[in-house]
């Protein structure tokens, strides 16, 4: 029920804060205070049905946001117009977007059940297209869902209408169609792009930042990570369906990985003048 800020280079815990009476299911830095107002925010949101905003250096709540029936899973912000916009999903089986700045609901998608996981696209187009939700300027964006029937569902932030097909690769990633992947983790004992067969549930997946040599494609081939519940953290390569590549496990004392996510940290040595390489280091953070 706690929130906590961590320096990870000096491994301290800097800030910590009590933000309500309930489990803490998400934490977001506000990218748009940042850009605008020069204040670190952190957003979160809990089973207590709100969204809140903290100011964790002067150690006061900004605002709340109450209006679901139910938990609230997972929040994310809008890659367009600095963040300004809120996307978060609820156990009462809706997906909300909302004005930072003027705490507006502009929209609220309707699923079939409860959704666990939502993500923003990187641009996909630029269709022109006019209606009331377009004035926040995410023409071309599409939302991805995640839910409790056992779906992946694309809405389109224009027209506020759900797609069919599945979309969000990297534009980088050196695979067909890359910008049009999503990879997925299911309680189905798969990780799907190209379909593996696990022991345990799939609790978090990533792309990861490394290519490998892929001799069945004759090229370089992209690299998948996921957690799951049996305590390992896997290692995949996404045009071959072979066994994973390596296998990284948890504390005896953890009881499974639940998130992942990779963080490129400026190295703190100076770098010699003979070496060519890069000026950071690829870290792994993963919570249990």
């Amino acid at each position: 029920m706690t929130v906590r800020v961590w320096d990870i280079e000096n491994n301290k815990q800097t800030h910590s804060f009590k933000g309500n009476e309930a489990y803490v299911f998400c934490v977001k830095f506000l990218p748009y205070h940042y850009y605008n107002h020069h204040r670190n925010i952190i957003c979160f949101s809990s089973y207590h049905k709100t969204i809140r905003f903290w100011d964790f250096k002067e150690s006061q709540q900004l605002n709340v946001f109450i209006e679901h029936k139910s938990t609230i899973y997972d929040i994310e912000f809008s890659p367009f117009n600095s963040g300004r916009y809120l996307c978060f999903g609820s156990y009462d089986n809706t997906i909300r977007l909302r004005d930072v700045e003027t705490s507006e609901v502009l929209h609220a998608f309707n699923g079939e059940h409860s959704i666990c996981c939502i993500e923003f696209s990187p641009l996909q187009g630029n269709n022109n297209k006019s209606n009331s939700i377009g004035v926040i300027g995410g023409n071309g964006y599409t939302i991805c869902s995640g839910s409790n029937d056992y779906t992946i569902n694309i809405w389109d932030i224009e027209t506020t209408k759900q797609l069919i097909g599945v979309k969000y690769g990297s534009n980088e990633l050196g695979i067909n169609g890359g910008e049009n992947t999503i990879l997925s983790g299911s309680w189905d004992e798969t990780v799907r792009l190209i379909q593996w067969t696990f022991t345990s549930y799939v609790n978090a997946v990533e792309y990861s930042p490394f290519a490998i040599n892929n001799i069945e494609i004759g090229g370089n081939s992209n690299v998948t990570c996921s957690g799951s519940s049996d305590n390992t953290i896997r290692f995949w390569d996404i045009r071959s369906n072979k066994t994973e590549l390596h296998i990284l496990k948890g504390d005896n004392k953890d009881r499974g990985i639940y998130c992942l996510k990779f963080l490129h940290l400026k190295k703190k040595e100076e770098k010699n003048k003979n070496n060519s390489g890069s000026d950071y280091n690829v870290n792994l953070c993963y919570g249990t």
